[in-house]
């Protein structure tokens, strides 16, 4: 953010004169702060020392005022709080940068006060409006709800670069969590992302559609939820194919396993017919080398989703896979599909199955994840584990990040207040020093989960309904 608002020539020549007065010396922040100042005659202590000075980072609230013949951007900025607090009084002096759709030359604006306003040069009125391109500045954008619409043909048909498509999802997604937005705008700029062929974009819609699966899947709306996943991710998938190409990059492998899972878990008949039939051929090929291997780097999807969709004989079948492969990897991509089915028995079994001796126990808490991850029975059955079993799990573990991470993946995706005390409750009574702060974590996750439900469950349920799915 501060090389860009310098400018790479200053940047460079005030590093280079810190460097050179300070060197075999201690220096202070300030001494930065002033070689920069120095090398690029802006006010650079006076902006940074709002940043270095004080905790968290803005949110800027973004609207337009146009004429026949102006474009001009009004910026409100106020401290961005998870749980959607507005109560901070905290300030910073932001630098600000934006393109419009008539011109791609950034435009940069130093926020000093509460508010401001930023004449658009060559701006038109209609055009979209990117605030912060490339992610640069270090602040979230809301856009009213006229320029998030303007955008929307700008991501689906790339005119924006993928570090903003990128980071308009990301910066919608944080302030709906948080309250800010509302949930069903960023359920409208997901569907915008159809034609989204970057895997680092792909992914992270992907983690944060994951994220709005966990805090619906016991709701009605669910099943549209899922059909709206397939709505994006399906063409994709169509497009990228199942069998690696020549042409193919790093990404490009990564793409299709993620898409495969999705998919297979959001009730894509084809994609779980495929997966069947592959792992029935995988299967065979193992046994008398009558079959056809599933590709390494499609395998893990492959097994849950026939997992997830499968029964008693998909589970025998892969437990048998784990006990006849001396591959650590392989074992690895098993044991943590095992508890991601509806059965409650079998997942009841894959935990039983984590406290064994089949299985390390540093990857204990890797397979009782699975079964966390299996909806919200999952998420119950695993966590009334955990209780029963709490000593062996704190005899292993305490001390650790094993009995963090084992914290965070049982605890934190409740969306029930009465599970918020239930949390509470037992480790009140039951004290881990070592996860302190992951059970705080953990419980200010669930409150924070279950007041964007209570915000906007019913919005979302509407929203399903009025598009269709």
């Amino acid at each position: 953010m501060l090389h860009n608002w310098l400018g790479a020539e200053p940047f460079r020549k005030g590093l280079a004169l810190y460097l050179k007065r300070h060197q075999y010396k201690n220096a202070l922040t300030e001494d930065l702060w002033a070689a920069l100042e120095e090398s690029s005659e802006k006010p650079v202590n006076k902006v940074m020392s709002t940043w270095t000075g004080q905790i968290g980072y803005p949110m800027l609230t973004v609207d337009v005022v146009e004429t026949s013949d102006s474009v001009t951007l009004h910026v409100q900025q106020q401290k961005f709080c998870a749980n959607g607090d507005n109560s901070s009084e905290q300030q910073w002096l932001v630098p600000v940068t934006v393109v419009t759709q008539s011109r791609d030359t950034p435009q940069t604006y130093l926020l000093e006060g509460r508010e401001g306003q930023i004449v658009l040069e060559g701006a038109r009125p209609g055009d979209w409006i990117k605030v912060n391109p490339k992610q640069i500045g270090l602040f979230r954008v809301k856009y009213s709800d006229d320029l998030l619409k303007r955008l929307l043909p700008a991501v689906k048909n790339q005119a924006l670069g993928a570090a903003d498509r990128l980071g308009i999802q990301q910066d919608l997604f944080a302030l709906a969590k948080a309250g800010y937005s509302s949930t069903a705008n960023l359920l409208t700029l997901m569907g915008s992302y159809g034609t989204e062929r970057n895997y680092v974009v792909l992914s992270s819609i992907n983690a944060n559609l994951a994220d709005l699966g966990s805090l619906f899947n016991h709701l009605p709306c669910y099943e549209q939820f899922k059909a709206m996943r397939r709505k994006i991710f399906s063409p994709i998938l169509s497009e990228v194919g199942w069998e690696k190409k020549d042409t193919d990059g790093h990404t490009d492998a990564l793409l299709r396993n993620m898409l495969i899972g999705t998919l297979g878990h959001s009730g894509d008949t084809e994609v779980i017919e495929k997966c069947r039939e592959m792992f029935k051929l995988h299967s065979k090929e193992v046994d008398n080398g009558a079959g056809k291997l599933i590709p390494a780097d499609i395998r893990g999807s492959v097994y849950s989703t026939v997992r997830n969709s499968g029964g008693g004989d998909e589970y025998e079948e892969l437990l048998k896979l784990f006990k006849n492969t001396d591959l650590h990897e392989e074992r690895d991509r098993i044991q943590r599909v095992l508890g991601c089915g509806p059965d409650a028995e079998l997942r009841g079994k894959t935990l039983d199955f984590a406290l064994s001796d089949a299985v390390r126990s540093n990857d204990t808490p890797f397979v009782i994840a699975g079964v966390a991850k299996a909806g919200w029975e999952g998420r119950e059955q695993t966590w009334a584990f955990v209780k029963n079993n709490y000593p062996i799990f704190l005899e292993r573990y305490a001390g650790g990040f094993l009995f963090q991470r084992l914290v965070q993946t049982t605890c934190a995706s409740f969306v029930d207040m009465d599970k918020y005390k239930d949390v509470e409750k037992f480790f009140s009574e039951n004290k881990a020093p070592s996860a302190e702060r992951a059970i705080k974590q953990s419980l200010e996750g669930i409150k924070l989960r279950c007041s964007w439900l209570q915000r906007d469950g019913e919005a979302v349920a509407q929203w399903f309904k009025d598009h269709g799915f």
